[in-house]
């Protein structure tokens, strides 16, 4: 069993930053690739960004590349999203994820959340 928790989400004007955090408990975290996801209200779930489980590899949305930017601390066994040039579309529940893979799987593959974190960008 895993325990993923959100932080560091928050109002903020577009064109700013924020940078989330996702502490894990339970299954050795640093062994596997980790995500993040968001979901907008009355939207489906997307995947956001992948990290493989070193760290060596990651991937993006397309709606994110160039702004968002994935990392690890298997020390401390936490994960970061660094968001840059907030958008208003970039608005919703953002959550982490973990898998059991050591590279990225396929966003159906990940198979434990968190609670989420509420990110809000305003125009």
């Amino acid at each position: 069993q895993v325990q993923l928790v959100e932080s560091g989400g928050g109002l903020v004007q577009a064109g700013g930053s924020l940078r989330l955090s996702c502490a894990g408990s339970g299954r050795p975290l640093t062994r596997y690739a980790m995500g993040w996801f968001r979901q907008a209200p009355g939207k489906e779930r997307e995947f956001v960004a992948g990290i493989s489980w070193a760290g060596g590899d990651t991937n993006y949305a397309e709606s994110v590349k160039g702004r968002f930017f994935i990392s690890r601390d298997n020390a401390k066994n936490i994960l970061y999203l660094q968001m840059n040039s907030l958008k208003p579309e970039d608005t919703a529940v953002y959550y982490c994820a973990s898998s059991v893979s050591f590279l990225i799987p396929p966003p159906s593959d990940f198979d434990s959340w968190g609670q989420g974190t509420q990110v809000t960008v305003s125009s």
